[in-house]
């Protein structure tokens, strides 16, 4: 990859080489404990000016997927992607318990009389009112996912505070005797994180996010929740899973 100081779409180099560098750590190519090529051989191969590389590398130093060790050069460091998989019953909690120790943080919520066109039809409202959830999760303390999640608030009394003393969506739902719910639909697509969902996410700016769109029902079809996920893509991969043909 030979590239100037800024790309023709105008997207800034640094992040491309970031972007390169962080795909070949996550897909495993650089293992943690590699040693990174020093800041002259990064500009040789991209290309670029010295500056530019050690902009690329303070970004995934911000990621906290390389660490620099004065006297050595920078390394990989150990991290762990996280693999959330979706399926007929998808649990973020289940997924992120497997990453380390979980924790998730109710931002904001409201009930909402007049909630959007696309999550009333969604939602099959018919003129009741919704429930708004802001939501962060982490892992290990390092966030994950950021998440605005509308539920049919007749279907959901007292969510927000059954999910304080439960700390899970679906222990709080459990709670409230909804034993069991399903996914209907998910839609997977990715961007770059705005501004605030980078600070929230604590991100680079220019990082990628992935979207995930899904909408939940109770086992007879009817609609419990309406979710839209923003993963940060360099620490969530998405495992998709098939139903089995009987």
């Amino acid at each position: 990859m030979t590239t100037q100081s800024r790309s023709p779409s105008g997207y800034s180099t640094w992040r491309l080489i970031a972007e390169e560098l962080r795909r070949e750590i996550i897909d495993g190519a650089s293992p943690p404990g590699t040693r990174l090529p020093s800041e002259n051989e990064l500009a040789e191969r991209f290309g670029v000016h010295r500056n530019t590389v050690r902009q690329a590398i303070a970004a995934l130093t911000s990621e906290r997927l390389v660490v620099s060790r004065r006297g050595s050069g920078t390394f990989v460091a150990d991290h762990t992607v996280l693999v959330h998989r979706i399926g007929t019953r998808t649990r973020l909690s289940d997924s992120i318990a497997r990453g380390g120790t979980a924790s998730g943080r109710l931002l904001d919520w409201a009930l909402e009389s007049e909630p959007p066109d696309h999550i009333a039809e969604r939602l099959r409202l018919g003129g009741r009112p919704a429930l708004r959830m802001e939501m962060i999760r982490s892992v290990n303390g390092l966030p994950i996912s950021r998440g605005t999640q509308w539920y049919v608030a007749e279907l959901v009394p007292g969510l927000p505070e059954k999910f304080a003393a439960e700390g899970t969506i679906t222990g709080a739902l459990r709670a409230l005797g909804i034993e069991d719910y399903v996914r209907a639909s998910t839609t997977v697509g990715g961007r770059h994180a705005t501004a605030e969902e980078a600070e929230e996410l604590q991100l680079p700016a220019g990082s990628v996010v992935l979207v995930v769109r899904a909408l939940d029902a109770l086992p007879d079809g009817t609609p419990l929740q309406l979710g839209v996920t923003r993963f940060a893509a360099s620490r969530v991969e998405l495992d998709v899973e098939h139903p089995t043909q009987g």
